[in-house]
């Protein structure tokens, strides 16, 4: 919605129904914008330029078509599931696959990570002592940018803390 103010055109690429992630209220405000291109069920499949962005081509899995069109930027939300598979083992997850941090760390996951020191997890700490998790990635966080930006300017704090131990 915010770019629809400004730029001429905005295509909007959802690899779902909207429905299924969004708010009645804006879907109907995305749907209303004369400008907003929505394609769902389409996702990017290719990026065309030489030395900048040029095209975008993306596949509509309703019609199974490809189509290739102009564009100069695009900006991605990755959506809510967290790419952390490949932390399994190393830090403790929650069972969406969120990383676990301090309090929300239980006396049983401390202890299948064999937590070795004699103090609990920092606010932000993980289940392996001094690595830090915020914003998105972190089990039951808000989910904002400016959230995120808050937990990080106070996680400096908490490294700087482990790193004088």
């Amino acid at each position: 919605m915010f770019l629809a103010h400004t730029a001429r055109r905005v295509t909007i690429l959802v690899r779902r129904a909207l429905s299924e992630t969004m708010s009645r209220y804006l879907i109907r405000r995305i749907e209303d914008t004369p400008n907003i291109e929505l394609h769902v069920q389409s996702e990017i499949v290719e990026l065309h330029g030489s030395g900048e962005l040029e095209r975008v081509t993306w596949h509509d899995k309703r019609t199974d078509q490809r189509v290739t069109r102009e564009v100069r930027h695009v900006f991605m939300m990755t959506g809510a599931s967290p790419n952390t598979e490949w932390l399994a083992g190393c830090v403790a997850l929650d069972a969406k696959g969120f990383i676990k941090v301090g309090a929300d760390l239980t006396p049983e996951d401390l202890a299948a990570a064999s937590w070795p020191l004699a103090r609990a997890p920092l606010l932000f700490e993980t289940s392996l002592p001094g690595v830090f998790a915020v914003g998105d990635v972190r089990s039951n966080s808000v989910k904002r940018v400016a959230s995120a930006v808050g937990e990080g300017s106070i996680c400096i704090q908490l490294v700087h803390k482990v790193l004088a131990e």
